[in-house]
């Protein structure tokens, strides 16, 4: 009793925790601090049907999902099927998208994607990474956000957003997004991935900035984090 009576004097409570903290104790922490402030989750991301959500989140690559809405809501009220746009071609999907950033090369994605959705799917987007990640345009991360927000399917869409975060909250190496994927994977239930995706995004975008918290000041990073001091460096996707 008088050994622990003086560690309790060296240590405060918040050290102890700290130094005892596994990933099982932050996931706790952090799934219960993203439910509480997001108990929904609403898809950042206006759009009509599937194939306009994929869409969406292929116009989204280097730019912001606002942006994204001011475009769209004026585009997916005409045109909201492949061969709506196959129609259109590609000099007349750079104009409707040109607002929005490398909309050359978005537009020829858009078309090439439209046509092998006709020409291979019969206009359907499909319901596998496999051949999503076939489409022109269509990477993992994409194919990650349709499946889980369009098809329902538990998937953990891996940004640079989510990237960073995972790295300031301990859960992964930094390494790049594969990796990160994967020890998010391992760590979370798959019932939460599809929700904590967006609660992630969320609360990167509202409290745990990259210019602003830096591993720091936000409720998840001082509290699995009390004793950190200095910012800290984040490695790029």
């Amino acid at each position: 009793m008088a050994f622990r009576q003086k560690i309790w004097t060296l240590f405060d409570e918040r050290f102890i925790k700290f130094f005892l903290m596994n990933d099982k104790d932050k996931v706790k922490i952090i799934l219960k601090t993203l439910n509480k402030i997001y108990p929904k989750t609403p898809i950042p991301l206006k759009h009509k049907n599937t194939f306009t959500l994929l869409t969406s989140v292929l116009l989204s690559a280097q730019c912001t999902d606002l942006n994204v809405n001011r475009v769209t809501k004026y585009i997916y009220p005409k045109y909201y099927k492949p061969e709506h746009f196959v129609r259109l071609g590609r000099k007349k999907i750079e104009k409707l998208i040109k607002k929005i950033g490398i909309f050359r090369v978005k537009a020829k994605s858009i078309y090439l994607m439209s046509k092998q959705l006709l020409e291979k799917h019969r206009g359907k987007v499909p319901k596998n990474f496999e051949e999503l990640e076939r489409l022109p345009g269509v990477g993992h991360k994409t194919a990650s956000v349709v499946m889980s927000q369009g098809f329902g399917y538990p998937a953990f869409a891996v940004d640079t957003h989510i990237h960073r975060l995972a790295q300031r909250w301990g859960l992964t190496n930094g390494k790049n997004v594969v990796q990160t994927e994967k020890d998010l994977k391992r760590l979370f239930p798959k019932k939460t991935w599809s929700k904590l995706h967006l609660q992630i995004i969320y609360y990167g975008r509202e409290y745990c900035k990259a210019r602003d918290c830096y591993g720091l000041t936000c409720k998840i990073c001082s509290t699995c984090y009390p004793n950190r001091k200095k910012p800290l460096i984040t490695k790029k996707a």
